[in-house]
């Protein structure tokens, strides 16, 4: 085949497929530009997981009707002008490449007002090809609205997931901006029914409360901020935000939530300081609860590295790993001060009764002197006949078996028997259901909730009881009896986040 210039549609089309990822990529840069247009109030409605249509409504700067037609344009933007803007970028956006990505994968229909004029601009893009123009009423800002997302890129549309799926996404991704926008005020609309509405009050806890919920908001810790904005240094990393304290934790990074110049970003590296400044803090298997925002000079930090603006580079990462981990770690030991160490008492120490003691040494070899365990041999298929020896912050089993000491975490131990017992009853569909008292509120995530609100019947196969109360509050009735007794709560949030990491169940 002779090398030749592509169609321009064609050049649309790839392009879009590097910005349009999914329904959620949508609403990520409708959300941008919205912040970057200065808006206060950003009102998100999406259908059939966004497929059959997005519409993001904001009070921002809109655009004047002059530029509206160019906003279309690959490469258009008011964001830089030279090559030099480009490392002192404090906009969400700059690229200029959002508005033509979506408009060549979809129907778009535009309709701005900028301040002062009398009417709004109204446009309507079918195949990337403005099909109508005229003057709309409208008041100052923008409304975007997104409709048959990929109807024409069949391959696309039959990678996406479930709508179940596609709205936990953009959830995730609304949720992640009411995060680092306090100040603003979001409301969510999925398939007509509200699923986070924030205050817009610029207290990151008003916002915490709403994206996580009461609990959550009650054990959050706020970071004190200190760096360059306070004169310690010109480039120096000034760290901001809230974090869970160790009795909050989750069982999975999901709760980690990064930003940068107020960016949410993925970043290991940085989620990894995070839970290093818990050690010794969690549990094994449980994450931490964080909304961290680091503030950077705008050249310490290269936001131009992935088509989606999702990964950073820094150019001094150990000294941002340094200083969120710092951050975090006083932030904790404020909390929890560390213990003074005293002289030693007179009188003599005493074990707690929550030990177990351990065997005497044996004076002539220093091995504990304990019975021989040949007597005890363990058929070929089974476990390792263990002898407990003691216990360790009443969070581990200590035992001694034919292979040396085994450290046993005994909260998985046990939610591994109860895990047993209920995939037992399922199967034989002898499910035992435990009524509670009175029906107790559960709070969830709009990720959760969604998840949770379609998957309800599959959950009541097991034994969960649930009703919707509220826009994310849930009422739960009964339980499975093996958990009646236990965290279940804790236990039914864990299979609602690793139902959301599947996709789908």
């Amino acid at each position: 085949m002779p090398i030749k210039v592509l169609d321009p549609k064609v050049v649309s089309r790839i392009a879009a497929g590097e910005v349009v990822e999914r329904p959620a990529s949508v609403v990520k840069e409708l959300v941008e530009n919205s912040l970057d247009a200065g808006a206060t109030q950003i009102s998100v409605e999406v259908r059939r997981g966004g497929v059959s249509l997005i519409r993001v409504i904001d009070n921002g700067s809109g655009i004047p009707s002059g530029e509206a037609e160019l906003t279309f344009n690959r490469y258009a933007t008011s964001k830089i002008a030279s090559l030099e803007d480009l490392v002192s970028i404090l906009s969400l956006g700059f690229r200029g490449e959002a508005l033509s990505s979506i408009a060549a994968v979809a129907e778009v229909d535009l309709v701005t007002c900028a301040a002062g004029e009398s009417a709004g601009t109204y446009l309507g893009l079918k195949d990337g090809v403005i099909a109508n123009r005229g003057r709309h009423g409208r008041s100052q800002g923008t409304t975007v609205t997104v409709k048959n997302l990929f109807r024409k890129i069949p391959a696309r549309l039959k990678f996406l997931k479930s709508s179940v799926t596609e709205n936990s996404h953009i959830a995730n991704v609304v949720s992640r901006y009411a995060l680092a926008f306090p100040e603003v005020r979001f409301v969510l609309s999925i398939d007509d029914r509200v699923t986070l509405r924030t205050p817009g009050s610029g207290q990151l806890i008003d916002s915490v409360t709403r994206v996580y919920g009461l609990e959550v908001a009650q054990n959050m810790l706020e970071i004190k901020a200190q760096g360059w904005e306070s004169g310690i240094a010109p480039s120096s990393p000034v760290v901001t935000g809230m974090v869970g304290s160790p009795r909050l934790s989750r069982s999975s990074r999901d709760y980690i939530s990064l930003f940068v110049n107020r960016r949410w970003m993925s970043h290991r590296l940085l989620a990894w300081a995070v839970e290093e400044a818990y050690h010794g803090l969690l549990m094994a298997g449980k994450h931490p609860v964080a909304v961290i925002n680091i503030s950077l000079p705008p050249g310490e930090v290269d936001v131009n590295i992935h088509p989606t603006k999702a990964e950073v580079k820094f150019r001094d990462e150990h000294a941002i790993f340094g200083a969120v981990q710092k951050a975090v770690r006083q932030t904790l030991i404020e909390l929890v001060p560390v213990p003074q160490i005293e002289e030693l008492a007179t009188t003599p120490w005493v074990a707690s009764a929550s030990w177990l003691p351990l065997p005497a040494l044996d004076k002539r070899g220093g091995n504990p002197a304990f019975p021989p365990l040949a007597a005890a041999q363990a058929p070929a298929l089974s476990l390792p006949v263990l002898r407990v020896v003691g216990q360790l912050l009443s969070s581990y089993i200590i035992a001694e078996g034919p292979d040396g000491l085994y450290l046993i975490d005994q909260h998985a131990a046990h939610e591994r028997i109860l895990f047993e017992k209920i995939r037992d009853q399922w199967l034989h569909r002898e499910i035992e259901v435990q009524q509670l008292l009175e029906p107790m509120p559960f709070e969830v995530s709009p990720k959760q909730g969604e998840i949770l609100r379609a998957q309800g019947e599959k959950l009541a196969e097991f034994g969960f009881l649930i009703e919707p109360f509220g826009d994310r509050t849930f009422l739960v009735r009964a339980v499975p009896a093996p958990l009646a007794s236990h965290d279940w709560q804790e236990m039914l949030r864990e299979l609602l986040e690793s139902g959301g990491d599947r996709g789908d169940w």
